[in-house]
């Protein structure tokens, strides 16, 4: 990173430093005391730095998060009868994930997922050797799943990579089944052992597992 010109050494505080700091505070939850009284800095010195090595991270993004090939058939799919010629238009599977915030006062409740606890809902797509290809953040943890794939794709300033005609991604049942997102059926089972003791369509839980 300080290579590529991401961020530099100060007189006093390292790049090395600068990163600690970032991963320290990230990997702990940790407060900026926490921080002030582990790396004996000032809690200005901790925000300047954790700000810098964020900035830094977040333009590199592009450079790791991006979209595949989307006209190959992935090997994994093309030379597996399980997968082939069922999924070969299969270019990555979407869902949301809930990461971890701290927020106070009247805005918490906007942030409380099912679970009770307050989080962001990450959008994250990735490929079959498990890469994330496109990711959007900034939805509060209350949001539905559904409700967040619907901005990413109506708002063209989010950059949403969409496959060419007959290629789709994968979704779950959250999320509808149209276009080129491929969802299960409902209220059907995703495991075959399951229909032997609670019954079913079988091509339906076929096509979901």
């Amino acid at each position: 990173m300080e290579q590529t010109g991401r961020f530099t050494p100060s007189r006093a505080v390292s790049v090395e430093e600068q990163l600690m700091i970032f991963l320290f505070v990230v990997s702990h939850g940790a407060s900026n005391r926490d921080a002030q009284e582990t790396w004996k800095r000032s809690g200005s010195t901790i925000s300047k730095y954790f700000g810098t090595v964020l900035e830094a991270i977040f333009n590199m993004s592009g450079e790791y998060i991006r979209p595949p090939n989307m006209n190959n058939v992935h090997h994994t799919i093309r030379y597996n009868n399980r997968f082939f010629p069922y999924f070969q238009g299969y270019v990555g599977a979407i869902d949301g994930t809930h990461v971890s915030t701290c927020v106070g006062g009247a805005r918490a409740d906007k942030f409380r997922g099912r679970k009770g606890d307050t989080t962001w809902n990450i959008l994250a797509a990735c490929d079959f050797d498990l890469k994330f290809t496109y990711m959007l953040s900034g939805w509060e943890g209350s949001a539905h799943d559904a409700r967040v794939l619907e901005h990413a794709i109506s708002e063209p300033l989010n950059s949403f990579p969409f496959p060419p005609p007959g290629k789709y991604y994968l979704v779950d049942s959250g999320y509808a089944n149209r276009g080129c997102f491929l969802a299960p059926y409902r209220g059907t089972n995703y495991r075959i052992r399951d229909r032997r003791r609670l019954g079913g369509d079988r091509k339906k839980e076929q096509f979901n597992y």
